[in-house]
């Protein structure tokens, strides 16, 4: 009886979603900014209840909260609204002589009815961020937030609802039997954020329909580290791309190939850098996220079984709570270098030649971030050139996301399809093309019979 209700639930948004886009409504771009408009002026008056909800979900401080949830996706809608009605014009391009006369253009079309599910670890901002996009460019749009943070979930519903008309935008929360029979229903489109597993449940259901997809999932990030280091701010910027949100961020350093000449320098200056940003004990420090819930803890803490520390370690699974730790040389094979590890565990691994560099890195599947410190620029830029991963940063951990100019995706098994900034309203977009053929003449080498054109026929490429 409930997997029945469930279904008819999930069926009944999709119905009214498809009745909403067929009203027109979306087509209509002062429709759409004033939508956006809306959505922006309600999280601005509720900035303080979505870092109170997200605190509440797993410890994340209001700055780290204003920082990476609520002022990075105000800063993607202001941006979008800016933009949109440039975004939405019909591009004219060259015409081809193969054409002659013609005029051409690019219509920009809305898919229709999107489907966004979101994840647990940037619950507001990965809800929020392709839902800009979803509406900018004439979607309906259903969000399916993560039931892991169900204090954030809540306040994404409360905000939809109070922003967007009933058809517009909806929020379906629940759990795994949500997902799939959502998944189960036909959608214009589909957005994913999450893991590689579940990315590939999505994408299966998403072929039953041939449904277009975007899916952002992640990977084993390498973080490179050269003897010609500035060691002290490496270790602060890798302090803080690493323990950010606690170490759940999909682009996250995942581990360290650090020459073995300044191993040991940079070790005491991430322990050092640890000190100054969450104190003595990072337990008690107000700045420390907590590892999202029991399950996620267990899978980490059984990474650190066996393993030599190199700092860390301290573990509390009552307060969901692992210490910042560094983890010295672990085995290849081990379990905390199978897979993406998504928490505040980060290996240090050492090299002598860069040819251990690639052969450590080439064991796993492309990653979605990618990191390299040297003051050797052009070193760097040779290493960012040979490996194949979604986006990455020179002498930085994670900013790249920062700059909504570029596109934020990831390759392989880390992902398909990119979106921030006018990406955004592109990937939601059907860029139809259209020929406008004139009637005043009509050369008649195209048609039949071709018995005399078959030499013609060999240069006809000229036109095209």
């Amino acid at each position: 009886m409930k997997t029945m209700q469930l279904e008819a639930n999930a069926s009944a948004i999709v119905k009214e979603q498809r009745l909403f886009f067929n009203s027109g409504k979306t087509k209509d771009v002062t429709f759409r900014k004033a939508s956006l408009k809306r959505l922006y002026q309600e999280i601005i008056a509720r900035e303080t209840e979505i870092c109170e909800a997200v605190k509440r979900d797993f410890n994340k401080s209001e700055f780290e909260a204003l920082l990476s949830e609520t002022q990075f996706t105000l800063a993607e809608l202001k941006h979008t609204i800016n933009h949109i009605k440039k975004w939405s014009r019909r591009k004219s391009v060259l015409p081809s002589l193969a054409n002659f006369p013609s005029s051409d253009a690019i219509y920009k079309e809305p898919y229709g009815s999107v489907l966004v599910i979101a994840p647990w670890n940037y619950p507001f901002n990965l809800a929020m961020a392709p839902l800009i996009g979803a509406v900018a460019a004439g979607n309906t749009a259903c969000i399916k937030p993560s039931e892991l943070t169900p204090n954030t979930s809540a306040i994404i519903r409360e905000i939809v609802t109070a922003v967007f008309e009933p058809g517009h935008v909806q929020v379906a929360e629940g759990g795994v039997e949500v997902a799939q029979d959502l998944l189960a229903q036909r959608w214009d489109y589909i957005f994913f954020t999450g893991s590689v597993q579940v990315g590939k449940i999505v994408y299966k259901a998403a072929a039953e329909h041939l449904t277009p997809v975007t899916l952002e999932l992640g990977g084993k990030n390498p973080c490179i580290i050269d003897a010609t280091a500035n060691i002290q701010l490496t270790a602060r910027r890798l302090v803080w791309g690493k323990f950010l949100n606690g170490g759940q961020t999909c682009i996250a350093p995942d581990y360290l190939l650090v020459e073995r000449s300044v191993k040991d320098d940079l070790v005491k200056a991430i322990r050092e850098e640890v000190t100054k940003a969450y104190g003595e004990d990072p337990q008690r420090s107000p700045d420390y996220p907590r590892i999202v819930n029991k399950k996620q803890f267990d899978r980490l803490n059984a990474m650190l079984d066996g393993e030599s520390l190199l700092m860390g370690g301290v573990t509390n699974r009552d307060d969901r709570y692992i210490a910042p730790t560094l983890l010295d040389e672990p085995d290849l094979d081990s379990e905390v270098m199978k897979d993406e590890i998504f928490g505040p565990i980060l290996p240090v691994l050492t090299w002598d030649k860069e040819k251990e560099i690639h052969h450590i890195i080439s064991r796993y599947e492309k990653p979605l971030a990618f990191y390299v410190f040297s003051r050797k620029t052009r070193k760097a830029k040779r290493i960012m050139s040979q490996y194949n991963f979604g986006g990455g940063c020179i002498n930085d951990t994670i900013i790249h996301i920062a700059n909504k100019r570029l596109p934020f995706g990831g390759v392989g098994n880390s992902g398909i399809g990119a979106y921030h900034g006018k990406k955004s309203f592109d990937i939601f977009t059907h860029h139809k093309p259209v020929v406008n053929r004139g009637t005043w003449m009509d050369v008649p080498i195209r048609y039949a019979p071709y018995s005399k054109k078959t030499n013609l026929a060999k240069h006809i490429r000229k036109l095209f």
